[in-house]
């Protein structure tokens, strides 16, 4: 059950404990972090009600819960964080000067790559019609959501058997703008926040190779307005603008992913770890023909080739394990896709069972979420 956000700060025992909205805003930190930090075991409620499952913290938690947020905003991975918070002040100080070294090596590597993307993006033309639906979204989030959710697009046989998957579903409803992308062996949906919205809710599709354009050209844009009407979709940006063939839904029916994440099963293991350890280890894997098989239990998860040789080469990552131990497979490469759509420092794998699609997602931006099905683990049947 969700928490709700009663706005008081105190609740039952002795007035002290204080509710997960009040303590979100004291700290700093959001309701829904502060769930995550909960499942991870990292920030704990100092009581859970049995009948509501509302979470209460207690003041002295303050000061953890505000370390927590620097370190996230620092982009300390949790596995590293959880040292800092609860290791040895050597621990904690080895770990944070390694993450700072790391830091400045990201940053300017990524500096010369978006030097390299801005010098090659296109401009466009002024425009002006009356749209059904006309909707103002921030240039750089709509650029990271066509990234974020470009990889699920179908691809190769899929792609020519079932042309609809070969777009991206834009879907304005409310002050959301989703976008949604299937293959059906993965699920990709990116919620932007609408700055401003008129109209009706509606939804178009476009090609993806059209919106991956796109998104370089919107990526130094300050912000987008996504205009729809029959005639098609257009993008402006103050005087520049791009207009977007669509294509027909009545023709190419797009999935009905709502359907698949309401009757979505109850998650039974969750296992978070390093995001950019795991991209490593997935794009070596990638080069065979196996599976990947991951192992989640004791706070560390193996990754080996699927493969029934008990002396098969493996990795092990730190790892935060939840719920029983896990043997699952996966597609190296569809999965890998998945590591790669996603930000921040964390992964967090939420799985029901070994047969059934995972959820990828991080702390750090709960409007992504993407939905990979494991492959069969011939190992495991014999």
């Amino acid at each position: 059950m969700e928490d709700i956000d009663i706005d008081i700060d105190t609740d039952i025992h002795a007035g002290t404990l204080m509710s997960i909205g009040a303590f979100a805003r004291r700290v700093g930190l959001a309701p829904s972090a502060l769930r995550f930090y909960d499942d991870c075991d990292v920030l704990r409620p100092a009581h859970v009600d049995d009948a509501t499952g509302y979470r209460y913290y207690a003041p002295e938690q303050q000061a953890r819960a505000v370390l927590v947020r620097r370190l996230r905003e620092a982009g300390v991975p949790l596995t590293d964080a959880s040292v800092v918070l609860d290791g040895t002040d050597e621990e904690a100080r080895a770990v944070l000067q390694e993450h700072a070294t790391r830091a400045r090596e990201t940053a300017a590597s990524a500096q010369v790559v978006i030097e390299e993307i801005l010098r090659a993006l296109p401009g466009g033309t002024p425009w002006s019609t009356e749209a059904r639906a006309k909707v103002c979204v921030g240039g750089a989030e709509l650029a990271s959501a066509v990234r974020q959710v470009a990889p699920a697009v179908a691809s190769g046989p899929a792609g020519a058997e079932f042309p609809v998957l070969g777009h991206i579903l834009i879907e304005i409803d409310g002050q959301e703008v989703r976008l949604v992308a299937t293959d059906r062996y993965r699920l990709a949906v990116r919620t932007l926040r609408a700055i401003s919205l008129e109209g009706g809710p509606c939804r178009v599709l476009i090609a993806a190779p059209e919106m991956k354009d796109v998104a370089a050209w919107a990526m130094r844009m300050p912000d987008i307005t996504i205009e729809v009407d029959r005639d098609g979709a257009r993008l402006r940006s103050g005087a520049h603008s791009r207009t977007l063939p669509t294509a027909d839904e009545t023709v190419l029916p797009f999935p009905d992913y709502q359907l698949v994440l309401d009757n979505f099963p109850m998650t039974r293991h969750r296992v978070i770890t390093d995001r950019a350890a795991l991209r490593t280890a997935l794009a070596v894997a990638e080069c065979g023909d196996a599976p990947i098989i991951l192992r989640a239990g004791e706070q560390q998860l193996a990754l080996t080739p699927g493969d029934p040789d008990p002396g098969s080469d493996g990795l092990t990552l730190p790892a935060i394990c939840t719920g029983p131990p896990l043997r699952i497979a996966f597609d190296p490469q569809v999965l890998l896709a998945a590591i790669e759509a996603g930000v921040g420092p964390d992964v967090l794998l939420e799985i029901s069972s070994p047969d059934r699609p995972v959820v990828v997602r991080s702390a750090d931006q709960g409007s992504f979420t993407t939905l990979v099905m494991p492959v069969h683990d011939a190992a495991a049947d014999k």
